[in-house]
């Protein structure tokens, strides 16, 4: 039995809901999948659903569920032990190969999300809080639901000390409650893939805040009428994979979120006017330690996929023998071998949290939050140095397929390849290194888990360091003999 969609399901299921997405100053009209901003990030997200139907990877990708018996992604299963943990990172890896780790919203960060949510449902609070939870967890895993979540409010004014108008709200705010539910107007940034997956997670913005209108959690279908999707540009040009490798096929937009006036059911209502809860979902719930735990096992993927291209470059134009060039690629090495060494150190080190749930240790994930914002912008930088001038000379296919093709084949080879595939090459480079493709990957990677010096101060307050402080003191009270 199979619970696990495939890629033709997502894309028709997602067609038929006409959510409300706006780009380019127009309304989506028709298959959202044919719109030419969509149609490269949704057949690959459909990919992705295909994969966890291939034989060879059914094992890897899926488990069979004790409630269904029915086979479902194995981003759902809630780990029980450390082996679970091993399978849950596997699995994580074998998607992120796809895209290279390119795509922040494939389907098993949310169902990640989910199922970190569900497994500590007591943490909202109140019964029905608690019930509607671990019953949208199984209503995800049996129908494969796809997601989005947003967690941020707009730029208005970021002072510490500032408040919205409660009367009419720029940030997203609960305003009323009836007997249909809690009603939500405002706005809320930054959905990637909003608009494009089945429902959309909205919860506490991380920030604490004493205003009960604002302490709210739920996940409600994005065909949910007043809500509305605004996409940014698409940096998907229409361009072909030659031309674009990464934007033609893994470009996931990001959108603001329009509330115009929505009504939550009660039974998608997880948190509602309790602020204390709110204030603490993320530092003391299980949310953490397992988003960090798929996102770090999605990060290696993508260094990895970086010190692919920069040692094919290398070989390209035979550069290996400058030390300078040993020296770069070996700041990939180290940070690769850091981030693996950190993701297993979690696993290794992992216990069973308050709600029984194998949950990855919070130290080495922690560092490793700290780690990759800072390195990410230095791993493109090395790119950017080690390609140079043969990141400027990247006709197109276009250009290869002209009369002037011969001349291009000829005198952009490489030392083992000739132009044609020595530009395709490069022109990968350039598109994860200076496109608007590139651009925004390292502005997400920079800030994904927040505020960099925020994140400082978070390591720097949970850190237990008590044990190192006592054995100082020790030293300094041993006496001359």
């Amino acid at each position: 039995m199979m619970t696990c969609v495939d890629g033709k399901t997502y894309l028709n299921r997602i067609n038929r809901l006409g959510n409300n997405v706006w780009i380019d100053g127009k309304p989506v009209s028709g298959n959202i999948s044919d719109h030419p901003a969509f149609s490269g990030v949704m057949s690959s997200q459909a990919k992705l659903y295909d994969l966890q139907r291939q034989p060879d990877l059914l094992d890897s990708l899926t488990f069979i569920s004790s409630k269904t018996g029915q086979r479902v992604p194995m981003s759902y299963l809630e780990p029980k032990s450390k082996a679970d943990l091993s399978r849950r990172s596997l699995a994580f890896q074998i998607r992120a190969r796809y895209h290279g780790g390119m795509m922040g919203r494939s389907p098993d960060y949310m169902n990640t999300v989910v199922m970190a949510f569900a497994a500590c449902a007591e943490f909202f609070g109140n019964p029905k809080g608690i019930e509607n939870m671990r019953r949208y967890y199984d209503f995800c895993q049996g129908n494969d639901i796809s997601l989005t979540h947003t967690f941020i409010n707009p730029q208005t004014n970021r002072s510490a000390i500032h408040f919205d108008n409660a009367d009419d709200p720029i940030a997203a705010r609960m305003i009323a409650q009836n007997d249909q539910g809690i009603v939500i107007h405002g706005a809320r940034l930054l959905a990637t893939q909003g608009g494009i997956t089945d429902e959309i997670m909205v919860f506490p913005t991380g920030a604490f805040h004493f205003d009960q209108g604002y302490a709210y959690a739920f996940c409600i279908p994005s065909n949910t009428p007043g809500l509305k999707f605004l996409s940014r540009e698409s940096f998907d040009y229409g361009k072909s994979i030659f031309d674009h490798p990464l934007g033609a096929r893994f470009e996931e937009t990001d959108s603001i979120v329009v509330f115009d006036h929505v009504i939550v059911p009660w039974d998608r209502v997880f948190l509602h006017g309790d602020t204390e809860t709110a204030s603490k979902l993320y530092s003391e719930s299980g949310f953490i330690p397992h988003q960090v735990h798929h996102v770090t096992s999605k990060n290696i993927v993508k260094i990895e996929f970086i010190l692919g291209i920069i040692q094919s470059m290398i070989d390209s134009i035979n550069i290996g023998e400058y030390q300078h060039i040993q020296e770069k690629t070996a700041k990939v090495i180290i940070s690769l071998e850091t981030l693996k060494a950190l993701l297993t150190a979690a696993e290794t080190h992992a216990s069973l949290d308050r709600w029984g749930t194998m949950t990855p240790d919070r130290k080495p994930l922690l560092a490793a939050m700290n780690i990759f914002p800072r390195i990410y912008p230095r791993l493109i930088e090395i790119i950017q140095l080690i390609g140079a001038s043969g990141l400027v000379s990247i006709p197109g296919a276009k250009d290869f397929s002209s009369a002037q093709g011969a001349d291009l084949r000829k005198y952009l080879q490489g030392t083992d390849r000739d132009g044609y595939e020595k530009v395709k090459l490069f022109r990968l480079a350039w598109d994860l290194s200076l496109s608007a493709f590139a651009g925004r990957q390292t502005l997400y990677e920079r800030f994904f888990f927040g505020d960099p010096v925020r994140l400082a101060g978070t390591l720097y307050r949970e850190y237990d360091r008590a044990e190192y402080v006592t054995r100082i003191k020790e030293f300094l009270a041993e006496k001359n003999e």
